[in-house]
């Protein structure tokens, strides 16, 4: 349970480039967020139904991306060091961004998103970074800062993007490029390497592939055993996908009550990420750190399905903050099961299981809405959705509870 072999002292301006490194990975996700539907639709001579198809596409793309790239990446990182490839998946991401600033073609711009894809599988390596540098007892409190790290650049991303894309379209491309590219620079002059030389492993493209790295998931019962719960909470995360259709269709919330809300949901991540996961999980341990994440987003999910008004769901997004728990301390148990020459294809499979319930999620909770608000269904539960994230939370907290009991 313990790593015998020495880390590296980390530098705190390293440790601090590995947050802006996901906060700007994020930000520049979430600022071409609102308007890449309508640069697609600008292609297709204005027509939304078609627009919204190629949109669905992109994003299922971007998810397959993630599940061959994350992979790949980690196992390099586990050769090569977690410097470099963080450095050039930054340069990729900027000169992707540049790309599509640039499309002159739907083509190229689909090029560009899966280009994104691959290149985003790189917060995976980060990960990885904050295991080398960290003692296995201090891991969730790292972990912790990546969560706050992507809900900070949730809600200022799409923020962003929403007041550029006013100006031109393109604009928040060019922005994104920008940001990607000056924390290239910043990676390299400030960024140490933190897996030395003598613990770095071979490189294996039978691990590189998704089917091969998942295959170290079986090296531990329960790491295998987290992996499904990560899988199941991964799902139901996806539920988000319902938010906007379902406040819009039940409350009537227009565009800024559900900006509003998005930014409460990021707020609440940078609060649990930054503030509460390391005391939380210092007074109670790992185990019910995880167990308390699932149950805190499974009432939260519930109260969301339940909610006959704006402010009751409001409610539900505040208790489902602490669901931020779940994460962090899940990646801290798993990053004890295996060595230090893994840590990379740890979290590259980490981050194939993050590709299957993007490709899952979307479509299973907007049908799932459809389903419950048509004319020909039996119960009218706008709700559906949600209470089915629900369930899949608190199936996994069961699934969790048992792979975690003190043995």
């Amino acid at each position: 349970m313990t790593d015998p072999n020495p880390r590296v002292a980390p530098r705190r301006a390293a440790v601090a480039f590995i947050f802006v490194t996901v906060v700007l990975d994020m930000l520049a996700l979430g600022i071409v967020a609102p308007v890449l539907p309508k640069l697609i639709e600008s292609f297709l001579a204005g027509d939304t139904a078609r627009a919204a198809a190629v949109y669905g596409l992109f994003g299922t793309v971007w998810a397959l991306m993630q599940f061959l790239g994350s992979p790949a990446l980690g196992v390099l990182a586990d050769r090569y060091g977690r410097r470099p490839i963080i450095i050039l998946s930054n340069l990729g991401l900027g000169l992707d961004y540049v790309l599509m600033a640039l499309a002159p073609t739907l083509a190229w711009l689909f090029a560009g998103r899966l280009i994104s894809g691959i290149m985003a599988a790189s917060i995976a390596t980060a990960g990885a970074y904050i295991a080398d540098v960290t003692p296995p007892e201090r891991r969730s409190a790292g972990f912790g800062m990546l969560s706050a790290a992507f809900g900070l650049g949730f809600v200022l991303g799409p923020a962003l993007g929403g007041v550029l894309g006013t100006v031109d379209p393109r604009l928040p491309f060019w922005a994104a490029a920008g940001l990607s590219l000056l924390n290239t620079l910043y990676g390299v002059l400030v960024l140490p390497e933190s897996l030395p030389a003598g613990r770095r492993s071979g490189l294996s493209w039978r691990r590189a592939n998704p089917l091969g790295s998942l295959a170290l998931l079986r090296s531990h019962p329960a790491l295998l055993a987290l992996a499904a719960v990560t899988l199941i909470n991964g799902v139901a995360h996806e539920s988000r996908y319902a938010f906007v259709l379902y406040t819009s269709y039940r409350y009537g919330w227009d565009a800024r009550a559900v900006g509003l809300a998005l930014a409460a949901v990021g707020i609440g991540s940078i609060v649990v990420g930054g503030g509460l996961v390391r005391p939380l999980v210092r007074r109670f341990g790992e185990r019910r750190a995880l167990l308390a994440g699932l149950a805190f987003g499974a009432a939260g999910f519930a109260i969301f399905g339940v909610a006959g008004t704006g402010a009751v769901f409001c409610i539900g997004i505040a208790v489902q903050a602490l669901w931020g728990l779940y994460n962090p301390a899940v990646q801290g148990l798993m990053t004890r099961w295996v060595g230090p020459t893994e840590q990379g294809q740890l979290q590259g499979a980490l981050g194939s299981l993050r590709g299957i319930a993007f490709m899952i999620g979307p479509g299973l909770f907007t049908l799932t809405f459809a389903h419950f608000i048509g004319a020909g269904a039996d119960w009218h539960a706008p709700g559906a959705p949600f209470l089915l994230a629900a369930l899949l939370l608190a199936a996994a907290m069961v699934l969790g509870a048992r792979a975690t009991r003190p043995r």
